[in-house]
């Protein structure tokens, strides 16, 4: 059974770091790719990316229900990995605003499923007091992943241009399918994985994902400070690529990449950080100073304009990021323990949390048309402080209390 276990956790390492690349499809690099090979404008872009975002955060609580309810997990993750690298290859034979936006939507519809089957497999295969320290360490190889796949559009974009992106994305969805395929299927516990208790035979449905919802004050505001996170950072990136493109032609995918692995480098320890030490620090610090960090980043962005001080400062994305996407499902599964809804919980609460992604990439095109790029990122900046604010005030720790020692 050892042996099972260790070939499983080295199974969802490689899954970890094969996911980085197909979890958000080709991420801030359309963006760039839309704006110099096909002349779209930043409000374009924003737009068009949209459906797929909203259609995405509607197919949360579904997805995490369905992974909750049934066995076949890895053919699931598998099967949508393959999805998003299809919409992704396909960008290029109908680079048109319509075909663009339809692409986005059946993508997301498959990706969102990725991340809540990998937390339940995770959690069926180590359990809850070991999940922690698996959601930090997954979290720390998918941003692992991403810094090695921007390492090498770096170093081969300026040698063969935008197609390389789209042979990462083949290479990485294709892997992916393989590795989930690679998990011994017996090293699941399915009661686990959907966050019940050793022993229970409860078999939760939807009303009982929403009641946990609608019922948990924890959760909402961790809900509605997720909100504001990716309400002032999801479009961050993807804006600062469109100012660097336009300061330095030709020189877009290279910038982008270039402050992608600065990023990524970061979120490496960040997330690894909170593997370690969310269960002696608690949640809630670690959380705060994501928070805190974004702030910083977004108000440093509205000042500076050389590439050799905007790169540095992806350095507080790692950080904010790292922290907040390996605390993101442990939270859930702090406030959701023994109810057996945890990943349609964990949909629930994302829906609600994507509402504020979606929504940045529209908010920050009409802000640069209408006020241009200094605004949308001061923008973003008070909104980090309104999250920090409601996070400091109303948020409890979720963390056990630690065993006493005697």
């Amino acid at each position: 059974m050892t042996g099972r276990l260790w070939t499983a956790e080295r199974g969802i390492d490689l899954l970890s770091v094969l996911l980085s690349d197909v979890r958000y499809g080709l991420g801030a690099y359309l963006g760039v790719y839309l704006m110099t090979e096909h002349g779209w404008d930043a409000a374009s872009i924003g737009y068009s990316l949209s459906f797929g975002g909203l259609v995405g955060l509607l197919a949360q609580t579904p997805a995490g229900w369905l992974v909750d309810r049934i066995r076949a997990k890895r053919a699931l993750l598998a099967i949508a990995a393959l999805v998003v690298m299809m919409t992704s290859l396909a960008i290029p034979l109908a680079p048109r605003f319509w075909p663009v936006a339809a692409f986005a939507v059946v993508g997301s519809l498959a990706g969102v499923s990725l991340s809540p089957a990998l937390a339940a497999i995770s959690l069926g295969i180590v359990g809850p007091d070991r999940f922690a320290r698996r959601a930090g360490r997954s979290e720390s190889l998918f941003h692992l992943g991403n810094a090695l796949v921007n390492v090498a559009i770096l170093v081969t974009a300026p040698l063969f241009g935008s197609p390389v992106l789209f042979c990462a994305m083949a290479a990485t969805g294709l892997g992916s399918a393989l590795a989930a395929a690679a998990i011994p299927a017996r090293a699941i516990n399915h009661d686990l994985a959907r966050g019940l208790l050793p022993g229970s035979r409860a078999h939760p449905s939807w009303r009982t994902a929403f009641g946990a919802l609608a019922t948990s004050r924890e959760l909402l505001v961790f809900a509605a400070c997720g909100a504001l996170f990716n309400l002032a950072n999801a479009a961050l990136l993807g804006i600062l690529a469109q100012l660097l493109a336009i300061g330095n032609p030709g020189q877009g995918i290279a910038l982008t990449a270039v402050s992608a692995i600065t990023a990524q480098c970061v979120m490496v320890p960040a997330a690894a950080v909170a593997a370690m030490r969310a269960d002696q620090w608690g949640r809630k610090p670690l959380l705060l100073v994501a928070f805190a960090a974004l702030i910083v980043r977004a108000t440093l962005y509205a000042v500076l304009r050389d590439p050799a001080w905007l790169i540095p400062v992806q350095v507080l994305d790692g950080l904010a990021v790292g922290l907040l996407g390996a605390l993101f499902p442990v939270v859930v599964a702090d406030l959701t323990r023994g109810l057996g809804v945890f990943n349609a919980a964990a949909g629930a609460v994302g829906t609600l949390q994507d509402i504020g992604g979606v929504m940045s990439g529209v908010l920050a095109g009409a802000i640069i048309v209408a006020a241009g790029y200094e605004v949308a990122f001061l923008t973003m900046a008070a909104i980090a402080l309104a999250g920090f604010l409601l996070l400091l005030l109303a948020m409890p720790e979720t963390r056990s209390p630690l065993p006493e020692q005697s």
